[in-house]
Protein backbone atom coordinates (compact mmCIF):
# COMPACT_ATOMS: atom_id res chain seq x y z
CA UNK A 1 0.00 0.00 0.00
CA UNK A 2 1.31 3.46 -0.92
CA UNK A 3 2.15 5.87 1.88
CA UNK A 4 -0.06 8.81 2.71
CA UNK A 5 0.94 12.21 1.44
CA UNK A 6 3.30 14.51 3.36
CA UNK A 7 3.94 18.24 3.11
CA UNK A 8 6.86 20.58 3.70
CA UNK A 9 7.56 24.21 2.86
CA UNK A 10 10.41 25.80 0.94
CA UNK A 11 9.97 29.45 1.78
CA UNK A 12 6.53 30.25 0.36
CA UNK A 13 6.45 27.16 -1.87
CA UNK A 14 4.47 24.15 -0.70
CA UNK A 15 5.93 20.74 -1.52
CA UNK A 16 4.03 17.47 -1.31
CA UNK A 17 5.86 14.17 -1.82
CA UNK A 18 3.46 11.67 -3.41
CA UNK A 19 4.07 7.95 -3.36
CA UNK A 20 3.52 6.01 -6.57
CA UNK A 21 4.23 2.74 -4.77
CA UNK A 22 7.32 0.59 -4.37
CA UNK A 23 9.07 -2.49 -5.69
CA UNK A 24 11.54 -4.93 -4.07
CA UNK A 25 14.82 -5.23 -5.99
CA UNK A 26 17.54 -7.85 -5.64
CA UNK A 27 20.32 -6.15 -3.64
CA UNK A 28 22.82 -6.97 -6.41
CA UNK A 29 21.08 -4.45 -8.70
CA UNK A 30 21.59 -1.56 -6.28
CA UNK A 31 25.09 -2.65 -5.16
CA UNK A 32 26.49 -4.46 -8.19
CA UNK A 33 30.23 -4.41 -7.41
CA UNK A 34 30.00 -5.48 -3.75
CA UNK A 35 30.81 -9.05 -2.67
CA UNK A 36 27.71 -10.73 -1.29
CA UNK A 37 29.13 -11.34 2.24
CA UNK A 38 30.16 -7.70 2.57
CA UNK A 39 26.78 -6.48 1.33
CA UNK A 40 24.87 -8.78 3.68
CA UNK A 41 26.96 -7.50 6.58
CA UNK A 42 26.21 -3.87 5.71
CA UNK A 43 22.48 -4.53 5.32
CA UNK A 44 22.31 -6.40 8.64
CA UNK A 45 24.13 -3.56 10.41
CA UNK A 46 21.29 -1.30 9.32
CA UNK A 47 18.60 -3.82 10.26
CA UNK A 48 17.59 -4.14 6.61
CA UNK A 49 16.53 -7.31 4.75
CA UNK A 50 19.41 -9.10 3.05
CA UNK A 51 17.30 -10.62 0.26
CA UNK A 52 15.80 -7.43 -1.17
CA UNK A 53 16.14 -3.67 -1.34
CA UNK A 54 12.82 -1.86 -1.32
CA UNK A 55 12.81 0.81 -3.99
CA UNK A 56 10.22 3.50 -3.28
CA UNK A 57 8.93 5.77 -6.03
CA UNK A 58 8.20 9.25 -4.68
CA UNK A 59 7.07 12.01 -7.01
CA UNK A 60 6.94 15.61 -5.83
CA UNK A 61 4.16 18.17 -6.22
CA UNK A 62 5.32 21.79 -5.92
CA UNK A 63 2.79 24.58 -5.59
CA UNK A 64 4.07 28.08 -6.24
CA UNK A 65 0.69 29.67 -5.54
CA UNK A 66 -0.15 30.19 -9.20
CA UNK A 67 1.52 27.09 -10.65
CA UNK A 68 1.34 23.42 -9.82
CA UNK A 69 4.46 21.54 -10.90
CA UNK A 70 4.90 17.76 -10.75
CA UNK A 71 8.35 16.26 -10.57
CA UNK A 72 8.28 12.81 -12.25
CA UNK A 73 5.22 10.62 -12.83
CA UNK A 74 6.08 7.31 -11.19
CA UNK A 75 6.03 3.88 -12.74
CA UNK A 76 2.39 3.74 -13.76
CA UNK A 77 1.31 0.17 -14.47
CA UNK A 78 4.88 -1.19 -14.53
CA UNK A 79 4.11 -3.65 -11.71
CA UNK A 80 1.01 -4.26 -9.54
CA UNK A 81 2.54 -2.38 -6.59
CA UNK A 82 2.89 0.92 -8.51
CA UNK A 83 0.51 3.37 -10.15
CA UNK A 84 -0.61 5.14 -6.95
CA UNK A 85 0.33 8.67 -8.04
CA UNK A 86 -3.03 9.94 -9.28
CA UNK A 87 -4.85 8.58 -6.23
CA UNK A 88 -2.37 10.28 -3.89
CA UNK A 89 -2.49 13.47 -5.95
CA UNK A 90 -6.24 13.57 -5.42
CA UNK A 91 -5.73 12.95 -1.69
CA UNK A 92 -3.58 16.08 -1.75
CA UNK A 93 -6.54 17.96 -3.23
CA UNK A 94 -5.23 18.28 -6.79
CA UNK A 95 -6.65 16.90 -10.03
CA UNK A 96 -4.45 15.84 -12.94
CA UNK A 97 -5.95 18.59 -15.12
CA UNK A 98 -4.65 21.23 -12.67
CA UNK A 99 -0.97 20.38 -13.21
CA UNK A 100 0.76 23.14 -15.20
CA UNK A 101 4.21 21.58 -15.64
CA UNK A 102 5.59 18.03 -15.44
CA UNK A 103 9.36 17.68 -15.08
CA UNK A 104 10.65 14.32 -16.30
CA UNK A 105 14.07 13.95 -14.71
CA UNK A 106 14.97 11.08 -17.05
CA UNK A 107 13.52 8.35 -19.23
CA UNK A 108 13.60 5.31 -16.95
CA UNK A 109 10.26 3.51 -16.71
CA UNK A 110 9.72 4.26 -13.02
CA UNK A 111 9.82 7.99 -13.81
CA UNK A 112 7.84 8.19 -17.05
CA UNK A 113 5.40 5.29 -16.59
CA UNK A 114 2.65 7.58 -15.28
CA UNK A 115 3.14 10.24 -17.95
CA UNK A 116 0.36 8.81 -20.11
CA UNK A 117 -2.97 7.22 -19.23
CA UNK A 118 -4.46 3.84 -20.14
CA UNK A 119 -5.68 5.28 -23.43
CA UNK A 120 -2.15 6.29 -24.43
CA UNK A 121 -2.76 10.02 -24.01
CA UNK A 122 -0.95 12.46 -21.70
CA UNK A 123 -2.14 11.83 -18.14
CA UNK A 124 -1.79 15.55 -17.38
CA UNK A 125 -3.71 17.00 -20.31
CA UNK A 126 -3.03 20.70 -19.75
CA UNK A 127 0.59 20.39 -18.64
CA UNK A 128 3.77 21.40 -20.32
CA UNK A 129 6.13 18.43 -20.00
CA UNK A 130 9.86 19.18 -19.63
CA UNK A 131 12.86 16.95 -20.38
CA UNK A 132 16.51 17.45 -21.30
CA UNK A 133 16.87 17.24 -25.08
CA UNK A 134 19.76 14.78 -24.95
CA UNK A 135 17.61 12.49 -22.79
CA UNK A 136 14.68 12.67 -25.19
CA UNK A 137 16.94 12.01 -28.17
CA UNK A 138 18.47 8.98 -26.45
CA UNK A 139 15.16 7.29 -25.58
CA UNK A 140 13.40 8.13 -28.85
CA UNK A 141 16.27 7.03 -31.12
CA UNK A 142 15.64 4.20 -33.55
CA UNK A 143 18.28 2.16 -31.71
CA UNK A 144 18.63 2.64 -27.94
CA UNK A 145 22.07 1.59 -26.70
CA UNK A 146 21.69 -0.12 -23.32
CA UNK A 147 24.84 -2.20 -23.57
CA UNK A 148 26.17 -0.66 -20.33
CA UNK A 149 23.15 -1.90 -18.36
CA UNK A 150 23.78 -5.33 -16.84
CA UNK A 151 20.23 -6.64 -17.07
CA UNK A 152 18.76 -9.50 -19.13
CA UNK A 153 18.10 -8.48 -22.73
CA UNK A 154 14.40 -9.27 -22.47
CA UNK A 155 14.07 -6.93 -19.48
CA UNK A 156 15.91 -4.18 -21.31
CA UNK A 157 13.78 -4.53 -24.43
CA UNK A 158 10.40 -5.05 -22.80
CA UNK A 159 10.74 -2.69 -19.86
CA UNK A 160 13.28 0.07 -20.50
CA UNK A 161 12.87 0.36 -24.25
CA UNK A 162 9.23 -0.69 -24.22
CA UNK A 163 8.20 1.96 -21.69
CA UNK A 164 10.07 4.69 -23.55
CA UNK A 165 8.41 3.70 -26.83
CA UNK A 166 4.99 3.71 -25.17
CA UNK A 167 5.20 6.82 -23.00
CA UNK A 168 7.32 9.40 -24.80
CA UNK A 169 5.87 9.71 -28.35
CA UNK A 170 2.40 10.75 -27.07
CA UNK A 171 4.04 13.73 -25.34
CA UNK A 172 5.51 15.27 -28.52
CA UNK A 173 2.94 18.08 -28.74
CA UNK A 174 3.27 19.02 -25.07
CA UNK A 175 6.98 18.64 -24.35
CA UNK A 176 9.70 21.29 -24.10
CA UNK A 177 13.20 19.95 -24.67
CA UNK A 178 15.84 21.86 -22.72
CA UNK A 179 19.50 22.38 -23.61
CA UNK A 180 20.58 24.71 -20.82
CA UNK A 181 19.98 25.22 -17.12
CA UNK A 182 16.50 26.70 -16.92
CA UNK A 183 13.85 28.05 -14.56
CA UNK A 184 10.73 26.06 -15.45
CA UNK A 185 8.55 27.91 -12.92
CA UNK A 186 9.15 30.55 -10.23
CA UNK A 187 11.64 29.07 -7.77
CA UNK A 188 12.11 25.81 -9.71
CA UNK A 189 15.33 25.42 -11.67
CA UNK A 190 16.51 22.30 -13.53
CA UNK A 191 20.10 21.52 -14.45
CA UNK A 192 21.94 18.54 -15.98
CA UNK A 193 23.24 15.83 -13.64
CA UNK A 194 24.35 13.20 -16.16
CA UNK A 195 25.64 9.68 -15.76
CA UNK A 196 22.65 7.75 -14.55
CA UNK A 197 21.29 8.51 -18.01
CA UNK A 198 22.67 10.92 -20.65
CA UNK A 199 20.29 13.75 -19.82
CA UNK A 200 19.43 13.03 -16.21
CA UNK A 201 18.24 16.18 -14.41
CA UNK A 202 18.50 17.51 -10.87
CA UNK A 203 16.25 20.28 -9.58
CA UNK A 204 16.79 23.21 -7.23
CA UNK A 205 13.69 24.46 -5.43
CA UNK A 206 14.17 27.83 -3.77
CA UNK A 207 12.20 30.61 -2.13
CA UNK A 208 13.78 33.43 -0.20
CA UNK A 209 16.76 31.98 1.70
CA UNK A 210 15.37 28.44 1.71
CA UNK A 211 16.62 25.89 -0.83
CA UNK A 212 15.99 22.20 -1.43
CA UNK A 213 17.98 20.07 -3.87
CA UNK A 214 16.15 17.23 -5.63
CA UNK A 215 18.76 14.70 -6.78
CA UNK A 216 16.36 12.27 -8.46
CA UNK A 217 18.39 9.09 -9.21
CA UNK A 218 21.89 10.51 -8.77
CA UNK A 219 21.85 8.47 -5.54
CA UNK A 220 19.61 5.40 -5.29
CA UNK A 221 19.99 4.40 -1.63
CA UNK A 222 21.21 6.00 1.62
CA UNK A 223 24.02 3.42 1.78
CA UNK A 224 25.49 5.01 -1.36
CA UNK A 225 26.29 8.12 0.69
CA UNK A 226 28.50 6.09 2.99
CA UNK A 227 29.79 3.92 0.16
CA UNK A 228 29.84 6.24 -2.90
CA UNK A 229 31.94 3.81 -4.95
CA UNK A 230 29.33 1.06 -4.72
CA UNK A 231 27.76 0.94 -8.18
CA UNK A 232 24.27 0.12 -9.35
CA UNK A 233 23.47 -1.63 -12.64
CA UNK A 234 21.26 1.19 -13.93
CA UNK A 235 23.88 3.92 -14.46
CA UNK A 236 24.54 4.17 -18.19
CA UNK A 237 27.86 5.94 -17.65
CA UNK A 238 29.09 4.82 -14.20
CA UNK A 239 32.17 7.05 -14.01
CA UNK A 240 30.18 10.14 -15.00
CA UNK A 241 27.44 9.15 -12.57
CA UNK A 242 29.98 8.82 -9.75
CA UNK A 243 31.41 12.28 -10.46
CA UNK A 244 27.91 13.78 -10.57
CA UNK A 245 26.97 12.02 -7.33
CA UNK A 246 30.00 13.39 -5.49
CA UNK A 247 29.44 16.90 -6.85
CA UNK A 248 25.81 16.98 -5.72
CA UNK A 249 26.54 15.51 -2.30
CA UNK A 250 29.42 17.93 -1.74
CA UNK A 251 27.15 20.82 -2.67
CA UNK A 252 24.29 19.64 -0.45
CA UNK A 253 26.56 19.13 2.56
CA UNK A 254 28.49 22.37 2.12
CA UNK A 255 25.35 24.47 1.73
CA UNK A 256 23.44 22.52 4.42
CA UNK A 257 20.52 22.14 2.05
CA UNK A 258 17.65 19.80 2.52
CA UNK A 259 17.66 17.09 -0.12
CA UNK A 260 14.97 15.02 -1.79
CA UNK A 261 15.89 11.64 -3.29
CA UNK A 262 13.37 9.78 -5.42
CA UNK A 263 14.10 6.24 -4.20
CA UNK A 264 14.90 6.91 -0.54
CA UNK A 265 12.33 5.81 2.08
CA UNK A 266 9.21 7.97 1.88
CA UNK A 267 9.06 10.95 1.93
CA UNK A 268 12.65 11.00 0.67
CA UNK A 269 13.48 14.25 2.48
CA UNK A 270 16.57 14.75 4.61
CA UNK A 271 20.04 16.21 4.87
CA UNK A 272 23.45 15.10 3.66
CA UNK A 273 26.17 15.33 6.32
CA UNK A 274 29.84 15.14 5.34
CA UNK A 275 31.99 12.71 7.34
CA UNK A 276 35.39 14.16 6.41
CA UNK A 277 36.63 11.23 4.32
CA UNK A 278 34.75 12.03 1.09
CA UNK A 279 31.78 10.06 2.36
CA UNK A 280 28.50 11.25 3.82
CA UNK A 281 25.59 10.13 5.97
CA UNK A 282 21.86 10.60 5.46
CA UNK A 283 19.75 12.27 8.14
CA UNK A 284 16.04 11.81 7.34
CA UNK A 285 13.89 14.86 7.92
Amino acid sequence: MAEETFRFKVGTLECTPLSDGSFPYPPSLFFANVPAPKLEEELRKRHLPTDQVMGTYTCLLISTGRKKVLLDTGAGSMVPSTGELLKNLEKAGVQAAEIDTVILTHGHPDHIGGAINAQGRPAFPHARYVMWKQEWDFWTAEQIDLSAVNLPEDIKSSLLVGMARRCLPPLRKQIDLLERETDVAPGIRVFPAPGHTPGHLAVVISSGRDTVLHISDAVLHPIHLEQPDWKNVFDLAPDTAAATRRRLLDQAAADQMRVVAYHFPFPGLGRVVARGDRTWTWEPA
